[in-house]
């Protein structure tokens, strides 16, 4: 029996395609829904090409956080997900989140937590100057970009960064160090 994951996404699905190509040809892990808040997200047409299934719940549809976090976990629960993983996915769930899923929500983010938490990342590494900034992949908890880390990989920031290329190479880390954080996590031969 293999352990299903929901991955949510908001924008290209990037880290997703990369998520599924790691999965490829295993047995013990699958995807078993790909979830959008928003039904313009390109990821779901990338999610569809690759044989996967999609759902969207825009949260445009919710009248408050609560109701839409709701509506993603019982969205999960149908699909027989046992982990979320996050990958992209800009919306804050409520706190029922991780009263029903403990420990078993997994996000990305493009610095080296606690440095940089939010939505501009990359341009306040940029802003502040920093030398060095990086990935972390972490549990969620009830707290925006914070929780047990799982894994942190650094990025040197260069002088002649743009916020595009410093996040572009930023990307290349994700892409190859997401996957394989997230299955050695989901299979338990990840520990935290």
């Amino acid at each position: 029996m293999s352990v299903r994951i929901a991955v949510l996404i908001s924008g290209s699905g990037s880290n997703m395609v990369a998520i599924s190509e790691h999965l490829a040809g295993r047995s013990d892990i699958e995807i078993g829904v790909v979830i959008s808040d928003r039904p313009e997200a390109g990821g779901l047409t990338r999610a569809t090409d690759l044989g996967l299934v999609t759902e969207t719940l825009d949260w445009r549809d919710f009248v408050d956080r609560a109701s839409f976090t709701t509506a993603v976990c019982d969205l999960v629960d149908e699909r027989g997900c046992t982990f979320m993983v996050l990958a992209g996915f800009m919306r804050i769930l409520a706190p029922e989140a991780v009263e029903r899923f403990p420990r078993r929500i997994i996000n990305i983010h493009p610095s080296l937590l606690p440095a940089f938490p939010g939505a501009h990342a990359v341009e306040e590494a940029l802003s502040h100057g920093v030398k060095l900034t990086g990935v972390t992949i972490h549990i969620v908890d009830e707290l925006v970009d914070h929780g047990p880390i799982l894994a942190q990989e650094a990025v040197r920031v260069e002088s002649s960064d743009t916020t595009e290329s410093l996040h572009a190479r930023i990307q290349t880390v994700e892409h190859r160090l997401y996957p394989q954080v997230v299955a050695d996590f989901v299979v338990g031969e990840l520990e935290h």
